[in-house]
């Protein structure tokens, strides 16, 4: 029986959750179009979670995926703090943005206890986690709803770990994805390849079900992925033009321009490594830099640069996520573009 036929969506889609960029309106577009959507819980209270995924109940019947971050909370390092707001201060002093009245950056959260307590209510056909998995008896405490549990691998080595701990599905997450990289077990980036290198060799050890991710932007590249083995696929950067997501217009406007076509992986706008399209931050810190605090501190810093900088239509100092693959970028609602990718 096929993955979907499981869960009891239609098509062998799935909507990446794209934390920051969307709410329910996203999910629920994807759902009734037969595709299985997602709601990114990382950057969301437990209230604001609970209203997402009462909109959700609301407006379909279908299945969905409810997605949260696995990361240990960083220890505070005043001296790396310090060191990082000096090498910002001239692009603060050039937008006259006073440093000590800086903006915070919305707080990426792991999922909690108090997230389970709110989620059991919903007990949604699928949660998903990034950057590994939460404590075991987190863990079973969903299971025991009956919702399936999906995490991202990056390697092979990740993708046997999290079958050994619990996942009931991977998710394989290539090079080319946009994002943050969901790798859990190395910080090393030279671990990390491509879609097409990563699927099979996890389809060929894993036990479970595999979910391929990573520049797939149209129908052929899905039933590529879906000959090699994958039971669905799962794609972000392609939803990011569509009406339903709160994409930025700097955002979009990047995705519409050739810019989109120079993506690299960088950890200047979180503290962890991820894709987007290459910005004046990323040019002239260089995309990676040692002085960015642990995740998901970094970004505090620049908030205050970054909202002044969107006001005037600036994207230099935004977290312009892509993969490397944006040419299926679309304007069209969000349901249309799903069945279009599944024909």
């Amino acid at each position: 029986m096929r993955l979907q036929e499981i869960l009891g969506f239609e098509l062998p889609i799935v909507q990446a959750p794209l934390a920051g960029w969307q709410g329910s309106e996203l999910t629920v577009a994807v759902c009734n179009a037969g595709g299985l959507g997602s709601l990114p819980c990382g950057l969301l209270s437990v209230d604001a979670m609970v209203a997402e995924l009462s909109r959700i109940r609301a407006q379909t019947t279908k299945p969905f995926n409810v997605n949260f971050f696995c990361h240990e909370p960083p220890t505070v390092d005043a001296a790396r703090e310090a060191a990082w707001r000096a090498l910002l201060a001239p692009y603060l002093q050039e937008f006259a943005i006073d440093s000590s009245e800086s903006a915070a950056a919305p707080l990426r959260k792991p999922f909690s206890a108090a997230m389970a307590d709110a989620l059991e209510g919903f007990r949604p056909a699928v949660v998903s986690f990034h950057f590994g998995l939460p404590s075991s008896d987190l863990l079973q405490r969903v299971k025991a709803w009956g919702s399936t549990i999906w995490a991202s691998a990056t390697t092979v080595a990740e993708a046997l770990w999290l079958e050994r701990h619990g996942a009931d599905a991977i998710i394989a997450q290539g090079f080319e994805a946009g994002g943050h990289r969901g790798l859990f077990l190395s910080e090393d980036l030279t671990t990390q390849v491509g879609t097409l290198a990563l699927l099979p060799q996890i389809v060929r050890v894993a036990r479970v079900p595999v979910i391929a991710t990573g520049g797939i932007a149209e129908a052929k590249s899905v039933a590529a992925a879906l000959s090699l083995g994958a039971a669905a696929v799962q794609l972000g950067t392609v939803y990011l033009l569509c009406p339903e997501a709160t994409t930025s217009e700097v955002h979009r406007a990047a995705l519409k321009s050739p810019r989109a076509a120079h993506t690299a992986v960088t950890n200047l706008f979180s503290g962890r490594p991820a894709r987007g399209i290459v910005n004046r931050l990323m040019a002239e810190l260089g995309p990676m830099n040692a002085a960015a605090p642990a995740f998901p501190s970094a970004g505090n810093a620049l908030a205050g640069l970054r909202k002044k900088a969107e006001s005037l239509g600036i994207g230099d100092f935004s977290p312009l996520w892509c993969g490397q693959n944006a040419s299926g970028c679309r304007e069209i609602p969000a349901g249309l573009l799903t069945r279009a990718l599944a024909s």
